[in-house]
């Protein structure tokens, strides 16, 4: 390739050179939580370029790769597995992977010049960095209450326990018992002490502000995900996300409903608040604050930072135009979510095709305002209340919320293709 590649591509050594590069170029792509038909389309290009043959097959939480040089006519054929923890989204590696594989593609970067730009990526955990993850926790469940329209008590409760839930989130990557239960116990720490606030300091809508303090936990994204992949055939990954997030889903359910059972038995209930309404501009800063936390929970680069509110923006506010034509119509289709989807799937194809880096850093902000976690967690709660009537008429809400969500990303690919699959 160009760029004075210091290992020869006609050799076993380069063989084993470009494998290894591969291999660690897929693993870091899921890592940074890249979809699955979008990986594979991504290693296949890049494999292309480094001259190999390359089988992928991406699950959440593995990656199998079979190589083969092209070069050789009877070229040995290499396999690796890895078996990998599900990926969070991450659009500053992302992009900088992005480049990286541009590079390769172009035959401006060699081997081990790609190898050494992803080791410069790896990043510690500071603890500026889990400082700012902790506030992002809490500005967004601020965010969420504002635009649910609460009151003021309720912002600034739920924005208390949205630290919360963010110190325990930081806590339990360090340690993995609680990473595995940390929806239960966040669930179950947000209801305890909205309850309690509720109950001995001033009434508040305890559910909405349970909601808001989770709602960076709620697996809204990883269901849009996984009826996305499913969509697009990859049958094997869409199910096992599905069901990820449907465990998630259950997990935060469960310490909800214990939390309120437990206090209510002990006769600890929250009397039910005064009505209050806030002024119409507090849900437009809410909105500009929620963008602000996911370019922050999306660890954006800083030079994305504007371009990632700016798209979160632009979903909601075309959510809540397109919505109002169908406000009259039938319930049972999301119109203001599906246009907007459309929108912003298009907007970032677009936007990959002008400036040469992934849509994700547009698509991905611009549906979070849209995916609906937060009622799947409401309908859930139903469920178990055994409320089967409101629960039901829920559950259909979110899979019709779903169906367009998907459908719109699907017709925006179609009506503006993608640069390249990232």
């Amino acid at each position: 390739m160009a760029g004075g590649a210091s290992v020869g591509l006609g050799d076993g050594h380069a063989l084993d050179a470009r494998v290894r590069f591969l291999t660690e170029y897929a693993r870091r792509l899921h890592n940074a939580g890249v979809s699955s038909q979008r990986l594979e389309g991504a290693i296949r290009a890049t494999a292309r370029a480094l001259r190999l043959e390359c089988e992928a097959w991406s699950t959440p939480t593995g990656l199998l790769l079979s190589l083969t040089d092209t070069d050789a006519l009877l070229g040995s054929q290499q396999t690796r597995v890895l078996r990998l923890e599900p990926g969070h989204v991450d659009l500053g590696a992302l992009a900088a992977l992005d480049r990286i594989g541009e590079e390769v593609l172009a035959g401006r970067l060699d081997i081990d010049g790609a190898w050494a730009a992803m080791r410069a990526l790896d990043r510690p955990m500071t603890r500026a960095r889990r400082l700012r993850t902790i506030a992002a926790f809490g500005v967004a469940s601020m965010a969420v209450a504002g635009l649910l329209g609460t009151s003021w008590l309720d912002l600034a409760v739920a924005c208390v326990l949205g630290l919360c839930i963010g110190w325990i989130s930081v806590r339990s990557g360090e340690h993995p018992d609680l990473d595995a239960a940390n929806e239960a116990v966040s669930a179950l720490v947000a209801t305890t002490l909205a309850t309690l606030f509720g109950h001995f300091v001033a009434p508040i809508a305890v559910q909405t502000v349970v909601v808001s303090a989770l709602i960076v936990l709620m697996p809204g994204l990883m269901l849009t995900t996984a009826m996305t992949e499913l969509a697009t055939q990859q049958l094997s990954s869409g199910s096992a996300r599905a069901a990820g997030a449907l465990t998630v889903l259950l997990k935060l359910t469960f310490g909800s409903i214990a939390a309120t059972q437990v206090l209510s038995a002990i006769g600890w209930t929250v009397p039910t608040p005064a009505p209050s309404t806030l002024p119409v501009a507090v849900e437009w800063v809410a909105a500009v604050l929620a963008a602000a936390s996911f370019a922050t929970l999306f660890q954006a680069a800083r030079r994305d930072v504007p371009l990632v509110m700016a798209s979160a923006l632009a979903g909601y506010v075309i959510t809540r135009v397109t919505g109002a034509w169908f406000a009259d119509g039938s319930a049972v289709f999301a119109g203001g979510v599906f246009f907007a989807s459309l929108a912003m799937a298009a907007l970032a194809n677009l936007y990959g095709r002008w400036s040469g880096r992934p849509g994700s850093l547009v698509r991905l902000p611009g549906i979070m305002l849209l995916v609906p976690g937060s009622v799947g967690f409401r309908a859930l709660g139903m469920v178990m209340a055994r409320d089967y009537t409101m629960g039901l008429e829920t559950l259909i809400a979110v899979l019709s919320a779903l169906l367009a969500l998907t459908a719109g990303l699907l017709f925006g690919a179609l009506l503006v293709p993608p640069r390249r699959h990232l």
